[in-house]
This record gives structure tokens, C-alpha cells and sequence, in this order.
């Protein structure tokens, strides 16, 4: 089969297209034809081996992520967290899917999505693609999608509050904005000029252009601040939350969290209703996974990149 290959850290040329063994099912797992993934800034942050959390931590978690990721480079040499696609093989123990069905998942720092087939276990984070989203459109809900779900559940937001999005157009943020209204929030989105069309179609309820208006000095106070980008200076969002305010870092709350297959299935009940949908700002043939890098190393993607896997007939 056809995978990308990582053996060192490095810029998008490090990633190569080779010929490796298509894997096998064990017992426990299923194994899956990809027609999906994507590129976010966590993948080229592993990739660069950078956190970004753009503070003095960096140069400490730089030798923690050398420990967990691989000294020189991946361990894992197939990188890519999320898929859609589906179930060509089963194990012999496995019950929930069956051959045939179409499902999304992410592999979290298991990696492997970015080539034609990936193993899963049966109770990992996988679930039935929802029935009214393509393979492109649903394979960012299992990453981007549940880091915003998880997040705004922990601000325990409540109906009618205040809650601004900043980086409203993002891979997170779009998914952010529509979840938090949902909940029932009155939401202010941070964007850009070029953005701001997307994100009111998103359900925002103000927007704010942040090339020409700072949130932190119009005097308005928030019920919670969710930063899907993790660029809010710390000194800045306090004089912005209400006293009861809670504020939320992608960065720092990412790393306390822990995926649910649930939550899985809960997007995908809010997708088929019609209250979550995928923006998709480009999309990439496997084959060009070094350009789509290149293009979200530059940091102003809109939405979600995807990655189309082809399979050729047999």
C-alpha cells in the first residue's frame, strides 16, 4: 500500500510517498480503507517537532516530546491522528462493525492515517460515519471536532451567556462556534477581514476583526473565552472575562484531556441533525501531502485540510 513516511524531523520535504506492507487485523481490530484525512497544526508541529504553546515551556517540552515521539525522529513513521473510510477486514473478536460499514475515528498519538489502509481497535475511538456527511467531511469531526466539544463542556456553559471564540475560523473554531451555539450561547467570533462572511454563516452572533479592533480594550466582559488558537496574551483576557468568567486555552487544555468514543457519537447525532457542518478550506491528493504541510505551516488556513486517498481498481 501507499503511506507517507516520516523518518525525521524536519520541513514538509521530510515526509516521503513509499510502497510498505498493508497491515493485518488482530483480533481486536479492524482494519480500514482510508478515503480521508487531514492535515492540522498539530500533525506539522509533530512533523517540526515544535509545541507552539509560544511561551518559555517550549524549550522544556521540546526533550519531553523527543522522549515520547522519538529522539531523532517518529517512532512511528506513518503519522496523520484521524480517518474516514472503510471496514474492508475484521478481527475474529470484534462485535460493533462489520465489513462494509463506513466509519471515522482518530488514532490519536497512535498516528497511521496517512496512507491507503490503518488497523484500529473495535473500542477505540471510532464510530459510524454520520449518514449525511461525505468521507471529506467528516473525517475533521473526529479531531477537531471533539477537542471543541470537550473544551466548551468544560467551560459548562449555560443558555444566554456570553461566550467569545478567538480564531473563529479555524480548524476548531469553526466547529467551536456551532457547538457553543448549540448550548444556547450568545457568541462574539474573533477573525479575520476575509472570514467574517464564514463565521456569521456559522451562527455567530457578532464578529469582530481583530485587524482593526482589539476585544480586550472595547470594554466588554465575556461569561467564557475560548482561544482555539492559543494566541490571547495572558496579561490581555482577564480584563475581558465577567467575574465568574472562565477562559480556555487549546494549548494548555489539550493536554488534559482524554478523547471518548462517545463524544464521537454525540457529533455525529448533531451532524445528521443538521447543527454541525465541515469547512473544508482545500483539499489535497495523498500524493501532494508535502504542499498541503507547506500550506498549513503558513498558518492561516480556513477550516479544515483534507486529504483524499484513492484507491486504484482492482
Amino acid at each position: 500500500m501507499k503511506a507517507v513516511i516520516c523518518t525525521k524531523y524536519g520541513p514538509p520535504e521530510v515526509l516521503q510517498i513509499k510502497e510498505v506492507d498493508k497491515p493485518f487485523p488482530r483480533p481486536n481490530e479492524v482494519l480500514i480503507k482510508i478515503s480521508a484525512t487531514t492535515v492540522h497544526i498539530g500533525d506539522t508541529k509533530i512533523r517540526r517537532l515544535k509545541p507552539g504553546m509560544g511561551t518559555i515551556k517550549d524549550f522544556f517540552f521540546k526533550p519531553l516530546m523527543r522522549i515520547i515521539l522519538g529522539f531523532t525522529g517518529p517512532r512511528k513513521k506513518i503519522l496523520g491522528m484521524e480517518l474516514s473510510g472503510e471496514i474492508e477486514a475484521i478481527g475474529k473478536e470484534v462485535t460493533r462493525f462489520k465489513i462494509g460499514d463506513p466509519v471515522f475515528a482518530s488514532t490519536e498519538f497512535r498516528f497511521g492515517t496517512y496512507a491507503q489502509y490503518c488497523c484500529i481497535r473495535e473500542n477505540g475511538i471510532l464510530a459510524v460515519k454520520p449518514a449525511n456527511m461525505t468521507h471529506e467531511e467528516a473525517v475533521p469531526v473526529s479531531n477537531a471536532g471533539i477537542t471543541a466539544l470537550i473544551h466548551l463542556r468544560k467551560a459548562n456553559i449555560r443558555e444566554g451567556e456570553k461566550v467569545l471564540i478567538y480564531g473563529a475560523s479555524g480548524s476548531v473554531g469553526t466547529y467551536a462556534v456551532q457547538i457553543a451555539k448549540y448550548f444556547g450561547a450568545k457568541i462574539t467570533a474573533v477573525c479575520s477581514t476575509s472570514n467574517m462572511e464564514l463565521v456569521k454563516s456559522l451562527g455567530a452572533d457578532k464578529i469582530i476583526d481583530y485587524t482593526k479592533e482589539d476585544f480586550t480594550q472595547n470594554g466588554e466582559t465575556y461569561d467564557v473565552i475560548y482561544d482555539a488558537v492559543g494566541k490571547i496574551e495572558s496579561s490581555k483576557r482577564k480584563k475581558s472575562l465577567s467575574k465568574s468568567g472562565r477562559y480556555l486555552n487549546v494549548l494548555t487544555v489539550s493536554g488534559n484531556i482524554k478523547l471518548k468514543v462517545e463524544d464521537l457519537y454525540t457529533l455525529k447525532v448533531l451532524c445528521e441533525a443538521g447543527k454541525l457542518k465541515t469547512v473544508i478550506d482545500r483539499r489535497y491528493p495523498l500524493e501532494e501531502i508535502v504542499e498541503a504541510h507547506r500550506y498549513v505551516d503558513k498558518g492561516h488556513k480556513k477550516g479544515n485540510v483534507v486529504i483524499t486517498v484513492e484507491h486504484k481498481a482492482k
